[in-house]
């Protein structure tokens, strides 16, 4: 967690936006949308949008969770934004039964989207299949020509 991000004020409209979809998430994760509680509320990553990217916020939630049997559960989430023109996007919203799952999904979200790398040895194999395909129809094709 950034030090910018503790001591960093967010609007009240925000904070309220964030409860909601906080809330909103654990009505997904099959918890009673009228009994659920949001316990704590922070930011532990504000991006700020600049004009050649968008911005985003990743949000951590605690709450208590109850479920169809009315029991009541700790549960970790978290809520992401993309920050577009000044306005909070909402991107994903998770529920988790531990800190440890919520932290890997922090440490998905700070990687960031993993492109192929062509040295993978299945994208070799894909390209070779490819290559493959391709001359053998091309091979038809020729023969399919002389024939005519």
């Amino acid at each position: 967690m950034s030090a910018e991000t503790r001591t960093q004020r967010f609007p009240e409209r925000t904070i309220r936006q964030v409860k909601l979809d906080c809330s909103r998430a654990m009505g997904r994760a099959k918890f009673c949308p009228d009994l659920n509680e949001v316990a704590q509320l922070r930011c532990v990553d504000h991006r700020p949008e600049t004009e050649q990217s968008f911005g985003s916020q990743l949000w951590y939630f605690e709450g208590l969770g109850v479920d169809a049997q009315e029991q009541r559960h700790r549960v970790f989430g978290v809520v992401e934004y993309s920050l577009q023109f000044g306005l909070h996007e909402l991107i994903e919203d998770r529920v988790f039964d531990s800190d440890y799952h919520r932290e890997q999904y922090r440490h998905f979200y700070e990687r960031g989207v993993q492109h192929g790398r062509w040295r993978h040895p299945a994208n070799r194999w894909l390209l070779a299949g490819l290559v493959t395909v391709a001359s053998v129809w091309l091979a038809y094709l020729f023969m399919l020509s002389l024939s005519a």
